[in-house]
């Protein structure tokens, strides 16, 4: 089974002090929209950029919106309801990172779902369907 994965890429400044508070609100998020089931599953990494280290344009960047990349399974988003369920995930998982770093992160925080086909993971040595 493929679990939802959230890697979340933020200054370290703005990191520090809101991991509990940043993982509980992309859990939720994530909870939202798959169900209750899933609470136990998600997995989340949060890496915090040291200043210096982000750059937009050829120049650092110590002010850069939060960066979310959401590894999900293929056949999620291709459902006849995907369109809505990838809404959904995008809007929530923005949402979470506004309540939690402030309303400024909101406009430049970036989603990106990456769509995993069946049979493409694995876990333990052995591929996943």
């Amino acid at each position: 089974m493929t679990t939802p994965h959230l890697t979340a890429r933020v200054p370290e400044a703005e990191l520090a002090g809101n991991e509990p508070a940043l993982i509980d609100a992309l859990t939720d998020a994530v909870v939202q929209v798959y169900g209750e089931w899933a609470r136990d599953l998600v997995v989340i990494h949060l890496d915090g950029v040291p200043q210096g280290r982000w750059a937009i344009g050829g120049r650092a960047v110590d002010d850069a919106a939060p960066a979310i990349t959401f590894g999900i399974r293929e056949a999620a988003l291709t459902r006849p309801d995907g369109k809505e369920i990838a809404a959904r995930l995008v809007a929530g998982v923005t949402d979470a990172v506004a309540n939690v770093l402030g309303e400024q992160t909101r406009g430049g925080t970036s989603v990106e779902l990456v769509a995993t086909p069946a049979g493409r993971t694995g876990l333990g040595g052995t591929l996943s369907e």
